[in-house]
Order: C-alpha cells, then structure tokens, then sequence
C-alpha cells in the first residue's frame, strides 16, 4: 500500500505505482493487465513483479467502463432455493465452476430463480450487462430462461442439453443414456427381470435422456416395456420415496430399480426398507451421479458417476471461449458405472 499526502492514511497502489516500480511506462503497464500483446518478456516479467510487491489490484468498475465487460459471470440455477440445498450436484458444480474460473481471476456470482417473477428479474438484471455470460444449470422445457438470454446475445452455456433448442445453445453433458444403459445392462446381470425404473422430470434432458436408455436396454434383452414399473420423480429424496410406494404397490414383484439420482435412490432405500424389502436380496437398487449421498446410504450404493470436475470445467472454457466471439459448441462426456452393495 502507498502512504496518501494527507494524514498518513494509506491509499490503495495504482497503475502509475506499478510503473515507476517497475520502470517502465503506464501504457506497457496497462497492455500487460489486458493480455500482454506487444509486451517484451523481460518488460512483462518486470510488471508482475512490481504488482507483487505493491499489492496492486485491477479496479474493475474503470476496467469495466473500458472493455465494455463485467468480468464477471453468472451461474443461474432455474430452481427452488430450497432444491439448491438439497441437491448435492449443484453444490459440486458451483465448487467447480467457481475454481476454474479463480484460474482466470472471474468472479462467480450465484442466481437462483425458481418463480417467474424470479426469472423475469434474473433475465432483466443479466441482459443489462452486469455479466458477460451465464452457466446455466436445471433448465425445463417450456422454459423461456435460455431462449430470452440467446436471442438477447449473452453468451450461454447450460448443463445439460437445453430441450427444443437443439445446437442454438452451448452444452456440456455427461452422457446420460449410455450410463443409464450401463446401470439397467448391469442389473439385468445380475439375474434381475422385473426392473423398475424412478426417472427425473421428463421436462429435463437427464430425465429424458436417462429413461430413454433404460427403455433401450430392456428391449435389447427381449423384455416388454411394463408401465407399471416406470414412476417419474424430481430429483428430490421425497420423490423418490413416494416413486418407490408406486413401484411396490402398482408391481410388487419388483426385483430391481435404476433410479435417476442418488439422491431420490436415497429415498427408494427408505420405502424399501419400510415396507420390508432387502437390498439387494430382495431388490437391487442403482442410481445415477455418484453423489455424497451414494456414500452416505446404507447399503453403499451402486451408481453411475458423473465426472463433475470436468463438467464445471468445461462449462467454463466454453463459456469464455464464447465471450471471446467463438460458436456455440457441445461436450459430451463419457460416465462409469460404480459398485457398491446396493446392486
């Protein structure tokens, strides 16, 4: 910190600090915090060593009035608060989202819109400036969050491919059929013929997405689709306790169940256990995410791990690489299927 002309009080170092400590010009100064084009080596190595020593921090309102960006982006959860503190998927993404970001000294700011009027307010605030892109994450068809943002230009990447817009929007997704296919595949192995399936909000791409694997799979095998064994969930462990009542009561001769989080498998395991059913003796239960909650179960449970690291980053490299003026673009990414004692 530099010592003010008034009353010893200390003043925040600037970018003419920066410079006389570093001898050379406030302009080489400044083409060093934007990038480092036109900069010698040995001038941009003498420029951070000097913004080392002063403690100088990047004011970025006046960066801001400059460049035209916030340096800033937003992660836009399209649901209830309450589901934010739930979910435990939402939680590893914003970890991960805002640790790659810190790579490139980009605050993270959370919004959670899960009302209309929330969403109105989110979309005004986010096309008025205040980021320069948006993760978007839990988007349902019907709605209009992604859409407004994309025909407002802000660049945009959602978790998940957003349903009906196709390759309009950036996405980054595990593969969510073929892990479904890897779950329904390995229960089958097990000598299981009557699989129920408890699947996420079929508004959602996971929720479609995931169902339409399990379908494929038991098609493979010969096996009739019955609807009595498909209950629709939504992602909550309240769902899929009150799915697996449906399952036990509409096909009691239910011997498996792929469930399409763990979270809602955690609640599977609870009317299990309820109604006096063994897992897996008496049926096998597997999930979808490799979440805390797959650990935090009893038995362990069997899952498909989604690589949540490499979702976040990703999500953030396509971002910026967008607010850099290059194409939307689309990363799929490969899941595993992990045992435990569930299944």
């Amino acid at each position: 910190m530099t010592m003010s002309n008034t009353g010893g009080r200390r003043r925040p170092p600037t970018i003419h600090d920066v410079a006389r400590e570093a001898g050379v010009s406030r302009g080489t100064v400044s083409r060093v915090l934007n990038g480092g084009h036109y900069v010698s080596p040995s001038a941009a190595e003498a420029v951070n060593a000097a913004i080392r020593r002063t403690g100088y921090v990047v004011n970025r309102h006046a960066r801001s009035l400059i460049t035209g960006r916030s340096d800033s982006v937003g992660f836009l959860l399209t649901e209830p608060q309450e589901r934010f503190f739930e979910d435990p998927n939402f939680n590893v993404l914003l970890r991960g989202c805002t640790q790659a970001l810190a790579a490139h000294d980009i605050p993270l700011l959370l919004m959670i819109a899960g009302t209309q009027a929330e969403r109105r307010r989110i979309v005004r605030y986010i096309t008025a400036g205040h980021v320069d892109g948006v993760l978007l994450v839990s988007s349902h068809s019907g709605d209009p969050v992604a859409e407004e943002l994309r025909a407002a230009g802000v660049p945009l990447v959602a978790c998940g491919k957003p349903i009906g817009l196709g390759s309009k929007v950036s996405y980054v997704a595990a593969d969510d059929r073929d892990g479904a296919r890897d779950m329904v595949r390995h229960l089958l192995g097990l000598g299981r013929r009557r699989v129920g399936v408890v699947t996420g909000p079929l508004d959602t791409p996971g929720g479609v997405e995931r169902l339409a694997g399990y379908k494929e799979v038991l098609a493979e095998a010969g096996i009739g689709i019955d609807e009595r064994l498909i209950v629709s969930g939504d992602y909550s462990r309240a769902s899929g306790e009150a799915g697996a009542e449906r399952l036990l009561a509409g096909a009691p001769d239910m011997d498996a169940v792929f469930v399409a989080s763990d979270l809602m498998a955690q609640g599977v395991l609870t009317a299990l256990r309820r109604a006096g059913r063994r897992v897996p003796q008496d049926v096998a239960v597997g999930g979808f995410d490799d979440s805390q909650a797959a650990v935090a179960t009893s038995p362990g449970l069997t899952t498909i791990r989604q690589p949540w690291d490499r979702i976040s980053s990703e999500m953030v490299r396509v971002l910026l690489a967008q607010v850099s003026g290059e194409d939307p673009a689309t990363v799929i990414l490969p899941t595993e299927l992990v045992r435990r004692e569930s299944a």
